[in-house]
């Protein structure tokens, strides 16, 4: 998987996934701007959907290919496993970032990993499963963005994703705007006074 390593200061990596049609250079100043002293490790899809990149294979908009996102979930997850290795990175203070469909497939591992980061944010997810349940570990941090008005990720999906983490006594807090689907000022500056609170 193409990647991209910056070091830091202290013992936090930051992981980022880019949206659909995006490339790993996206979320790069969004993370900057939460601690500017983090390790990063911004990584790319490597699905081509007709030249936009993606994490995950889907059937149609908004349809995911559910065998395709688990097997490359799980080489994502073994993946960082590998870079932490590579780079000498805590794993244990990994803290995920995702946009979109970076941030589907970050939720995509809470159903199939315990305790898979220190802290999780998911900007516009979409709920990838309507039929398991999560087994993450108590207590995960975990913070949402999204839009009143976004017709990709509908409201009922979102506060769905929001139900599902605190049935699993997950520390979820949802940041709601009233744009639509691309990251708002207000939604960078939640996510940072959770990220500075909280994590």
């Amino acid at each position: 998987m193409n990647y991209l390593y910056q070091k830091g200061n202290h013992d936090r990596v930051f992981v980022l996934l880019h949206g659909t049609g995006g490339h790993k250079e996206d979320l790069i100043d969004l993370a900057k701007y939460m601690d500017e002293n983090a390790h990063i490790i911004a990584l790319e899809g490597d699905v081509d959907e007709g030249g936009v990149k993606r994490f995950f294979k889907r059937k149609a908009p908004g349809v995911f290919n559910i065998q395709d996102l688990d097997q490359r979930r799980d080489k994502l997850f073994d993946f960082l496993d590998t870079l932490a290795d590579k780079h000498a990175l805590k794993r244990d203070e990994f803290v995920a970032l995702g946009y979109s469909n970076g941030a589907n497939m970050i939720l995509s591992i809470l159903y199939a990993y315990q305790n898979p980061f220190k802290a999780i944010f998911l900007h516009h997810p979409m709920l990838p499963y309507e039929d398991r349940t999560m087994c993450l570990q108590k207590g995960l941090k975990v913070f949402i963005g999204a839009g009143e008005n976004d017709p990709i990720c509908s409201k009922v999906m979102t506060k769905t994703v929001f139900k599902d983490l605190q049935a699993k006594e997950a520390d979820v807090t949802i940041f709601w705007h009233q744009q639509f689907h691309q990251i708002s000022r207000d939604e960078i500056e939640a996510a940072r006074r959770f990220y500075l609170k909280k994590v």
